[in-house]
């Protein structure tokens, strides 16, 4: 009886400290899941915070590129060109920063004992977006200097062609002033009338005994002693004077003498063109 006792005391005993082993076990076995799942769970959120870190620089990224506006009208100005010449930096640093952060994401999920399909085909999408704005900013670059290329051509043509006009301006005001100067001429003509001792006296007439009074040559004569007109708007000539006559050649029935009330005689030129045909001076003798 005795010997059964101990047996079973011993069965008991074993199956005691078998169940202590086995608790020790599970629990070593729950406490290393647990740092497992810690350290799972901290690399993940290390993966996903570089992940949205990333997303964050594409947004910026976009802002940035929808600020950016290359129509003619928004590179007016040096501050508005420098404007887009700085969002494009910014795109270009955030584009450095987005790559070096997709690269480090690469190297954490290599080395991560999270293989996850989801992660990799993320990164995947974000190395695609990464080259499609890499394009785009170099699309960007490209036509910004095409831009200012093309600004540069145009304020040298611009400045060509204010220096033309100028060039022009000046020219026709020289051929404006030589017309109007010829035209002038064409146009301008003298007369004098006086007493024969006042017309011999400015040396205008020559006047001889039994000798017909003869104009003078104009290289001879008094020229200061003329009146200068314009043929085309000075027409009638008053003489002051009830007896009159025309030394000078004109054609008959270009000019009339005309009375006044009081008999003093006033020349009206009736054919402008033919009366000057002959002699732009004209010399009267008043009595």
């Amino acid at each position: 009886m005795k010997k059964l006792i101990s047996l079973s005391v011993c069965v008991v005993m074993l199956s005691s400290c078998g169940n202590l082993t086995q608790n020790e076990t599970l629990k070593a076995e729950n406490d290393s899941l647990s740092i497992a799942l810690a350290n799972r769970d901290a690399e993940l959120d290390n993966i996903m915070a570089a992940f949205n870190e990333v997303q964050e620089g594409f947004r910026l990224i976009n802002e940035a590129e929808n600020r950016v506006d290359l129509q003619s009208g928004a590179l007016e100005g040096t501050s508005a060109s420098q404007k887009i010449k700085d969002d494009i930096r910014f795109i270009s640093e955030k584009l450095k920063s987005n790559r070096e952060q997709i690269a480090k994401l690469e190297e954490q999920l290599k080395n991560s004992k999270y293989n996850s399909a989801q992660l990799k085909k993320a990164i995947a999408n974000l190395n695609e977006e990464l080259q499609a704005r890499t394009q785009q900013i170099e699309t960007l670059q490209t036509e910004l200097a095409s831009k200012n290329i093309r600004i540069a051509e145009l304020d040298d043509a611009v400045a060509g062609l204010t220096q033309n006009v100028a060039d022009l301006v000046a020219e026709n005001e020289v051929k404006s002033a030589t017309v109007a100067s010829q035209d002038k001429a064409l146009n301008t003509a003298w007369f004098v009338f006086g007493t024969k001792s006042e017309l011999k006296e400015q040396k205008i007439i020559e006047s001889k005994f039994l000798q017909k009074t003869k104009v003078l040559s104009d290289a001879d004569f008094n020229k200061d002693y003329f009146t200068q007109i314009d043929i085309r708007t000075d027409k009638e000539i008053k003489l002051y004077s009830k007896d009159a006559d025309l030394l000078t050649t004109h054609p008959a029935g270009s000019y009339e003498l005309v009375k006044d009330e009081k008999g003093q005689l006033t020349l009206k030129i009736t054919k402008p063109a033919q009366f000057w045909s002959v002699s732009r001076y004209l010399v009267i003798l008043v009595k």
